[in-house]
């Protein structure tokens, strides 16, 4: 395997385990908040919505394109988000360079493949229940989660049929940046 593509720092050729990588998502979620908030109030701004409801499948599909645009971008541009940054994460080809903006956009867009079964088994089932459809969710997520274990790598499926990797990422230390 060659180096990473990007500047300063090295991949561990362990992968993260399952409970950082959970943690990242978690953190993940947080910090998208605003940027879904700020996104919904554009969209309603934009569209003149007055109720939320008004408009729902158009503002998912805004959704889904920002959340596209800031993954795409953040894992085409140094393989981090803030979140993979402060977990010391960073996805990258199998090969330790770079994804390119179609390989990202690819990843992302398989990378629904956590949330979707569970989003159609609660939508299937009537469910009206916030708690049922967030049990579910959350249950759909650690079956997901749990078959990286399966794969000798621990890698995502996602990730395999993308041809990346999630690698523990250590910046470079001030001492090895200053040099001799």
């Amino acid at each position: 395997m060659t180096a990473p593509a990007a500047v300063g720092g090295q991949a561990s050729p362990e992968p993260p385990g399952l409970p950082r990588r959970l943690a990242c998502l978690v953190y993940e979620g947080v910090l998208l908040f605003g940027v879904v908030m700020i996104a919904g109030y554009l969209y309603s701004s934009l569209t003149q919505q007055r109720h939320a409801l008004q408009g729902k499948l158009g503002l998912q599909v805004f959704l889904f394109v920002v959340l596209g645009i800031y993954f795409v971008w953040f894992w085409s541009h140094g393989g981090q988000t803030l979140a993979m940054k402060t977990w010391h994460l960073r996805v990258q080809r199998a090969d330790g360079g770079a994804l390119t903006q179609g390989r990202a956009l690819l990843r992302y867009v398989l990378s629904w493949v956590w949330f979707v079964p569970a989003l159609l088994a609660v939508h299937l089932s009537g469910a009206r229940s916030a708690w049922i459809s967030f049990v579910s969710l959350a249950l759909g997520v650690l079956a997901y989660a749990g078959l990286a274990g399966l794969r000798r790598d621990r890698q995502f499926w996602h990730d395999v049929a993308c041809d990346t990797r999630l690698v523990t990422w250590r910046p470079p230390t001030p001492a090895a940046e200053s040099g001799p």
